[in-house]
Formats: structure tokens, C-alpha cells, sequence
């Protein structure tokens, strides 16, 4: 059902929403609302334009909200009807938050988390394209965790797909939430060493922070404690552009703790704005037999550099620990509900193998060499592995890469020079 129908500047836009089943394995559990925006060139909205089907990175993540036709989104107008999905459980596809989950029990809370990870994802986004945006295949351009979405889509529904383009995102085909953390810790501490040769007066700057939050004494403006491990986990802007300079500048103005830093570390970790982040982020790798088991958390202590006390401070990156569900407001809903999440054993599948193998939708990624969230190494042997797949190797971008125009333009230069993508027919 058509929503809304309006103009942005360089944009013809429709709002689109759709009731669609909870549990795809059940309908009769009820049903929730998925949101998605249709976005086509003024000048072209008459024209019989294939889509594009943006897959948001994540998991947690809705749809961006433009405001203009810069980056990759202007050179997918040129061609396509571009389709911004807001991910089920975010911005107004049924939004899961603190609210949410305080009116479900523990057990009732994690059945209803478990609903929400890439297979029903992928079953909303095909219940779309048939109903509609006619029936046709159309492609699709996976950021980061929209990479995970993309795979679970060649694996379940391929027919639905002319071709998928994957910037930082190729997942490992044998979802392991240890042997990412394994892999991404050294990246991390990589980084901060980075950090400090660029900004090598902030260790003493961190260290005096650190200092004075072990203490247990201050408080952020939502009357949270900011403790050393919070502090820490604004490390995870190390791997976007400028990551590093952020950082600089918001310890630049640390000292005395004035009320502008405080506001800022809140606003940089309070997960207000997308809180499955956190509650789904280990999830989104349980497939088959097996717990995660907080395992970033069992990670981290193999590796005493990142304790609190350790000098220089060493901050995290694109890591959910337990405490987060004790010392965040917006997360302490979720609490139990991820807690029984990290103890499942019996995850379904993610991803076909077979089907992958003999995949024939013409696939181009990105994969970022020096990418700290998303092992490159992996990605790589992922590549290997799907068929009809080519990877572009790259150390000229961090995760974020997306944002350069130049991106989105080689990886639909690449299916273009092998024939373009598939059609109906």
C-alpha cells in the first residue's frame, strides 16, 4: 500500500507498506508492518525503470534517509527505481525497542528477536518485489551486514535476483561468531596503534580519562555511569572515515569532563537509534548447531591489551558485550531476551551451500583489505566459494566506503563488462 507520495530535491519518492507474517514458518503468529521508500528520477518516474533494492548494513540497521543525489545513490538513479528497505524491527517496519520488549517475558522476548535475522529479511524483501514492484528480478546493493542479507538471498530465493553488488560485506560461509573475534581483535588493536602514531599526545589524554571514570563517579546526561569499558567502545568509529579525526577531536575537549564531551560519548553509545545492533549482533552468525555464547566477550580475554587498566587505553570496536546490557539504558529491555539468545543451540541454516556453489546471478563485492569489522581473509574464501562471484581487493577505503560514488560505479562496471546482469525470461 502506497503511503505517501512526495518530492525531494532530485527525487520522486513513494512510501510503501506492507503487512507481512511474523514468522514466515507460521503465519498464523500474527503479522508486522514492513516499511519500504521508492525512489526514481522525476524525469524518469514514467519509465519502465528495473530496481535496486538497497540491503542497509547492520544487522539493526533502516533504510538511509536521503536528502540529496550525492554518492552512490545519484549514479543508481541514473539506471534504476531505487528501493530503501527499512529492515524489519527498524525505523517503521514494526521497530523493536526498549518499550517493545519490556511487554515480553524472557523466553517470549528471544522467540520474538529470533524472527528478525537475514532469513526473514530476505522473506520480506521477496514478498515486496512479487507484490509489489511487479514481480520482476531486480538487484541489489548490500552495505556490510546487507552482504550477509545478500548471500541468505542467493541461497533461498535466487530467482528473485538480476545482480548483486557487495561493498565490505561477503560473510564467512561457516558462520562462526569466535573465528570473527579472533580474527577482527588484532585489526582492532591495528587501528588504535594507528590512532596513537597520528595523535600520540592522546595517550596520555586516555589515560587520564580512564583514570578518572574508575572512580564510578560519572554520570552521563540520562544518568547512566560512564565506566572505562563504555568509553572503550566508541573505539568502533576506528573503522569508518575519518574515524580517527572524531576521535581526536572529541578527546581533545575531555578534560574536566565538560558537559559537550558528555553528550557526545552518549550520543555515540547509547544505542537509542538502532538497538537490535546490539541485541542481534552475535546472532546474526548462529547457524545450525552451536551457541555463540558471548563470544566477543570470551574473546577479549585472551587479550589483555584491552583491559581497562591496560596503558595506552585501548578502545573496542564492533564488539556487544554482556555488561552493555547492564550499564546502557536503551539496552537493559533486551537484557534477558539476548541472554538466552547467546545460549541457543539450534539456529537454521543461514546459507545453502550447494546452491551458492552453482550460483549463476552475476555477483561483483568489495571487499576492503584493511577492513576491521568484516576479516578481509574471510571474504575472500567466501569469494571463492559462490559462484559467478568477483571480488575488487581495495586499501583505498575503510568499511564505509559505500559513500564514495566511485564504489557502486566499479562494482556495476564489473557485471556490466561480463554481459550485465540476468533477466526474466
Amino acid at each position: 500500500m502506497i503511503t505517501a507520495t512526495y518530492t525531494i530535491p532530485g527525487m520522486r519518492v513513494r512510501d510503501h507498506a506492507e503487512r507481512v507474517p511474523l514468522d514466515w514458518c507460521d503465519p498464523a503468529r500474527g503479522t508486522i508492518t514492513v516499511f519500504a521508500r521508492e525512489l526514481v528520477d522525476p524525469a524518469r518516474d514514467g519509465e519502465d525503470l528495473p530496481c535496486l533494492l538497497y540491503l542497509q548494513g547492520g544487522p539493526g540497521g533502516k533504510g538511509p534517509r536521503p536528502v540529496g543525489t550525492s554518492g552512490w545513490l545519484g549514479r543508481a538513479l541514473e539506471t534504476y527505481r531505487v528501493i530503501l528497505l527499512d529492515q524489519r524491527g527498524t525505523g517503521r517496519s514494526s521497530r523493536i525497542d526498549g518499550k517493545v520488549m519490556g511487554a515480553l517475558g524472557a523466553r517470549e522476548g528471544a522467540e520474538y528477536l529470533a524472527r528478525f535475522r537475514a532469513d526473514s529479511i530476505v522473506a520480506d524483501a521477496e514478498h515486496l518485489r512479487t507484490t509489489v514492484f511487479g514481480g520482476r528480478r531486480w538487484s541489489t546493493l548490500g552495505q556490510s551486514y546487507g552482504g550477509f542479507l545478500t548471500l541468505t538471498y542467493l541461497s533461498n530465493a535466487p530467482e528473485g535476483l538480476s545482480a548483486c553488488y557487495v561493498a565490505g560485506g561477503l560473510p564467512s560461509l561457516d558462520p562462526d561468531a569466535a573465528e570473527v573475534y579472533r580474527r577482527t581483535y588484532p585489526r582492532t588493536a591495528a587501528k588504535n596503534a594507528e590512532f596513537y602514531r597520528r595523535y600520540p599526545h592522546h595517550a596520555e589524554t586516555t589515560a587520564r580519562l580512564a583514570d578518572r571514570l574508575a572512580e564510578g563517579d560519572v554520570l552521563l546526561p540520562d544518568g547512566d555511569t560512564l565506566t572505562v569499558r563504555r568509553l572503550q567502545s566508541l573505539g568502533i568509529d576506528f573503522g569508518m572515515k575519518p574515524g580517527y579525526e572524531r576521535m581526536h577531536w572529541l578527546l581533545d575537549e575531555s578534560d574536566d569532563l565538560p558537559e559537550t564531551f558528555l553528550h557526545q560519548v552518549l550520543a555515540r553509545s547509547s544505542y537509542a537509534d538502532n538497538p537490535l545492533f546490539a541485541a542481534l549482533q552475535e546472532s546474526i552468525y548462529g547457524h545450525g548447531a552451536g551457541a555463540t555464547a558471548w563470544a566477543a566477550q570470551r574473546e577479549r580475554a585472551r587479550h589483555p591489551a584491552f583491559a581497562e587498566d591496560a596503558r595506552p587505553l585501548l578502545f573496542t570496536g564492533e564488539m556487544i558485550y554482556p555488561w552493555m546490557f547492564e550499564e546502557i539504558r536503551a539496552l537493559r529491555p533486551f537484557r534477558d531476551a539476548v541472554g538466552l539468545l547467546a545460549e541457543r543451540d539450534d539456529w537454521p541454516p543461514l546459507y545453502d551451500l550447494d546452491r551458492l556453489a552453482a550460483n549463476d546471478v552475476p555477483v561483483a563485492a568489495a571487499v576492503y583489505y584493511d577492513d576491521m569489522y568484516v576479516d578481509s581473509g574471510l571474504q575472500l574464501d567466501t569469494a571463492s566459494r559462490v559462484g559467478n562471484t568477483q571480488a575488487w581487493v581495495t586499501n583505498e577505503y575503510e568499511h564505509d566506503g559505500i559513500g564514495e560514488e566511485r564504489v557502486f560505479a566499479r562494482l556495476t562496471g564489473l557485471v556490466r563488462d561480463l554481459g550485465g546482469g540476468l533477466t526474466d525470461g
